[in-house]
């Protein structure tokens, strides 16, 4: 390949300066390795709030960090969130899902019906599925570039709240327990 340098003298002595296209071109080669070889910082989840409706349907925001690569994928429309998550939902449980907002921070949908419900004399009984992003994550390791990256599918902090306000926390867990709550009438 041909290069070119130039040549100063400074102090009375040469110095030797290769032309920028190549020290660009090597730092970019340089970076590029870098990303291949080290593990990204890939999809990280924060917080899954559960707002349940007193029809059983539920609410859930969902806020998540998307490292840079992601990001463009989101932008450019290669991947969608949320179209991703509403599939999940709906092929997972039997539910009808609507999209509220997606973005690179968050997703906003409604879940028809989430909650199963009992009428009883002092309440109205509502027991939430457990929820498992086990499941994503082996549906990731999938992937050709699984080994690329290296997604946090636990939220950490994770709440379902009742239409009284009783409100279940769980925090840094990648399986979401299945909740029973009367509501009193």
């Amino acid at each position: 390949m041909l290069r070119t340098e130039y040549i100063f003298i400074v102090n009375k002595e040469e110095c030797i300066v290769p032309d920028m296209k190549f020290l660009h071109g090597a730092l970019f080669a340089i970076l590029l390795m870098v990303c291949l070889v080290v593990p990204a910082s890939a999809f990280s989840a924060h917080t899954l709030t559960i707002q349940e409706n007193r029809n059983g349907d539920a609410q859930m925001d969902f806020t998540y960090e998307l490292n840079w690569l992601e990001q463009v994928a989101v932008f450019t429309k290669i991947a969608d969130p949320g179209t991703e998550l509403k599939s999940a939902l709906e092929h997972n449980f039997p539910v009808s899902v609507d999209i509220i907002n997606v973005d690179n921070h968050e997703a906003s949908f409604v879940v028809h019906p989430f909650a199963t419900i009992t009428t009883l004399p002092q309440g109205t009984r509502y027991v939430t599925p457990e929820l498992s992003f086990a499941n994503a994550q082996r549906m990731l390791n999938q992937y050709w570039f699984a080994p690329l990256i290296n997604p946090d599918l636990s939220p950490d902090v994770s709440q379902i709240i009742f239409p009284d306000g009783y409100t279940a926390e769980f925090y840094n867990q990648i399986d979401i327990p299945s909740v029973s709550h009367i509501v009193s009438t």
